[in-house]
């Protein structure tokens, strides 16, 4: 059956205009595109993987090109910084080029040690990835991806979240300019009520999602019961713990604006500033005079500090929660509240005296929403740090690393960040623990989770057992 038109659209968060509309795919449309992805792999898994690099330095040497354009269209569609849509564009070419400096040294067979004969592991690719990524880095979520899955041999099919449909577009144009053979890298139209047909296509070999919790669970759900490996990378509530031999003005400072990047809308974002009692009412003094200094306005002029959030929902999801939490009992510091202007734009905002059982506790709030908690000694604040259900990022911010890192290897997450926000670098891994998903992104991690490292053993007859 033919699907409607969708709510496939860009809608300005600056102007709250619709800029472009796209209609959703059929399903004829739908199973076209993945059975040419499907016949591009047998072919594409042969390429050489100098073939394969060539294409992925060209789709950087584009990016790098183009990153003014680019960052401008992730500031139409989601309302981001131009300079940080730029920054985007650069780490996207940077992980390109990463894999493609690497997919030899990765690709090839590692030997085993065994007692006779020889055996070896040998990296072979799945097939067709099908990959749902969401709207808060249009193009960084789709290299993440894209980058180690195309250089390991596989296909990739993608569906971006409908807010951010030109980006999606963009990449595949990008893809087809750098010499992309088609069905390589393809771009889906389709709305999420869908992707459990997606991932049940005999075509698509494995699946991968960047998402909320619950959509997490849903398309996990949906990839076992075809029994299809799946990586997930949901969402999280960094904890950033302060120690008592910490400089306050660095580590506020980093908190501080680190909650602003992306308009608060990161997973990896310090959501939960952990600092002792006897240093909280300074660390909240510097933090509000920063807040109260911050430039809010159209996130194209350099000058601007603070971006509107990505849609009117975003919005109000967040105000709700800011208020909600108030009524349980936290203090509003700062801010708070919706900003008298078109666009969806709201002040930053200090929370603190948040106790368990409050909203913004449980709860992760993607927004500019500083959460700041005050305890007695660092034992305290591990528990904190540890006591929710996510488990992605975090750091801890002191002068003496080796307590530091004491400190980082009792934390319950995938990664911990020492005197730096939660970070991304193509050599890193990234990826979660508890609600947060499982799975790696980037790095050599990254770059095996879908790959069938197939055995091969080599024996004569007279040794075989």
């Amino acid at each position: 059956m033919s699907a409607p038109v969708s709510s496939i659209k860009t809608l300005n968060p600056t102007t709250n205009k619709i800029e472009k509309v796209f209609k959703e795919m059929t399903d004829s449309q739908l199973d076209h595109i993945l059975a040419a992805a499907d016949q591009a792999f047998l072919s594409w898994k042969t390429t050489s993987i100098a073939t394969r690099a060539q294409l992925l330095h060209n789709v950087a040497k584009i990016m790098r090109t183009r990153k003014q354009a680019l960052a401008r269209l992730c500031t139409v569609e989601m309302g981001k910084l131009v300079a940080e849509g730029i920054a985007e564009v650069e780490l996207c070419a940077d992980i390109f080029d990463y894999y493609a400096d690497n997919g030899a040294q990765l690709l090839a067979d590692r030997q085993l040690t065994v007692k006779q004969g020889k055996a070896f592991l040998s990296y072979e690719p799945l097939g067709v990835l099908l990959t749902v990524q969401p709207w808060n880095f249009p193009f960084y979520q789709i290299t993440r991806t894209a980058a180690a899955n195309l250089m390991g041999g596989n296909t990739v099919v993608l569906k971006h979240a409908s807010n951010v449909p030109q980006c999606a577009e963009m990449m595949e144009k990008i893809f087809i300019e750098a010499g992309a053979p088609k069905g390589v890298y393809s771009n889906l139209f389709v709305s999420g009520s869908r992707v459990s047909q997606l991932v049940a296509s005999p075509y698509v070999k494995a699946v991968s999602l960047t998402g909320s919790a619950p959509a997490g669970s849903s398309y996990a759900a949906a990839a076992g019961k075809v029994i299809k490996k799946s990586t997930l990378e949901l969402g999280g509530s960094d904890a950033f713990i302060v120690l008592a031999d910490a400089n306050i003005e660095q580590a506020v400072n980093m908190a501080a604006f680190g909650r602003l990047w992306n308009a608060g809308q990161v997973c990896i974002s310090p959501k939960r500033i952990i600092v002792l009692e006897s240093v909280a009412d300074e660390f909240i003094r510097r933090a509000t005079d920063i807040y109260k200094q911050i430039v809010i306005g159209d996130p194209l002029e350099a000058k601007t500090q603070l971006a509107p959030l990505s849609t009117e929902k975003g919005l109000v999801d967040v105000l709700k929660q800011v208020e909600t939490t108030v009524k349980q009992g936290a203090r509003l510091v700062y801010g708070g509240h919706r900003l008298d202007r078109e666009g969806f734009f709201m002040q930053p905002t200090i929370l603190t005296d948040i106790k368990p059982g409050m909203l913004a506790y449980a709860d992760e709030i993607f927004g500019p929403v500083l959460c700041i908690y005050a305890v007695k000694n660092i034992e305290e604040a591990i528990k904190l740090a540890n006591d929710t259900e996510f488990g992605l990022g975090g750091t801890v911010f002191g002068n003496n690393t080796d307590e530091a890192v004491k400190i980082a290897r009792q934390m319950v997450t995938g990664m911990v960040y020492i005197n730096h926000i939660t970070g991304i670098s193509p050599e890193l891994p990234f990826g979660g623990t508890k609600q947060s998903g499982y799975g790696r992104e980037q790095a050599d991690a990254g770059f095996y989770e879908f790959l069938n490292a197939k055995l091969i053993r080599i024996t004569t007859p007279e040794s075989a057992y």
